[in-house]
């Protein structure tokens, strides 16, 4: 893998993300691959889970904005910092989420596995409120 390779890999993800394609999405991965949502969760396994995930996922997104730089790539394995917005379609709220990107290749360029660790500012407003709360 080359950084030219996974930075075009990368636009081609955030691509699918922002246009809500699953298809596009999910032929970026080995059709064995193991994709880490979280490190809490079982990873999503497969096309077919990966484009279940995704769909679940992107079925409450608009206005979708992401973009990445790639910090380090080395054999078939590489590392990108990511950012993404999104209207949450339930509430209209803007949200802004924040991550890394770990990823392991196969020779095709397919990722075989793939672990992200985000925050978002959503969760973090829940956070902040309850406190609130609980101050009162």
């Amino acid at each position: 893998m080359t950084r030219e390779r996974l930075e075009a890999w990368l636009a081609a993800y955030g691509r699918a993300w922002e246009r809500k394609d699953t298809e596009a999405f999910v032929d970026l991965f080995a059709p064995d691959v193991r994709y880490h949502w979280t490190p809490f969760q079982d990873p999503k396994r497969g096309r077919e889970g990966v484009g279940e995930a995704f769909r679940a996922a992107v079925s409450r997104q608009e206005a979708i904005e992401f973009n990445c730089t790639l910090r380090w790539v080395e054999g078939q394995e590489g590392l990108a910092h990511w950012w993404c917005s999104f209207d949450r379609v339930e509430t209209g709220h803007r949200v802004r989420l924040d991550g890394i990107f770990e990823m392991m290749f196969d020779e095709a360029g397919r990722c075989e596995v793939f672990r992200e660790w985000w925050h978002s500012d959503e969760a973090e407003e829940e956070w902040w409120h309850s406190d609130e709360a609980e101050d009162r």
